[in-house]
């Protein structure tokens, strides 16, 4: 059996764009991918429409909160993924080559729950073929 590859979402505030791409990465991708998240300024709490849009979903939110960078720096990560503009500019070097994509989407922040779902729908249609195209799963 192959051994799961490491994915980090990472993003700013850790809160609703890479919260929603870790749970849904870790059911679509179930035995194939652990998908972590992390912010470069993390929030002090996942947003409500984040949870609100993945129980919808039927996902699981429990375990999910804002973590900083440094708590995933150990993880031996095989691909790290940033979704919105200021993460990739600041996207910290780990001790090891990583290789890096950028897939961006709209942060839904303070926004009507409409448009978390509409969101996680983006993060589901174009994130998971990406990253099974990028790990060759």
């Amino acid at each position: 059996m192959s051994q799961l590859k490491t994915v980090l979402v990472l993003c700013t505030g850790n809160s609703c764009r890479s919260q929603m791409a870790e749970a849904i990465l870790n059911h679509e991708l179930a035995g194939q991918v652990r998908a972590l998240s992390a912010g470069t300024l993390p929030q002090p709490k996942v947003a409500d429409g984040a949870i609100a849009a993945l129980k919808d979903a039927g996902l699981p939110t429990d375990g999910l909160l804002p973590k900083t960078i440094d708590a995933v720096m150990d993880e031996p990560i095989d691909l790290v993924v940033t979704v919105c503009d200021n993460a990739k500019e600041s996207c910290p070097i780990f001790p090891r080559p990583v290789p890096r994509m950028h897939v961006p989407f709209h942060d839904p922040h303070g926004e009507p729950l409409e448009s978390f779902l509409r969101v996680r729908d983006e993060i589901r249609e174009t994130l998971v073929p990406v990253v099974r195209t990028a790990l060759e799963l």
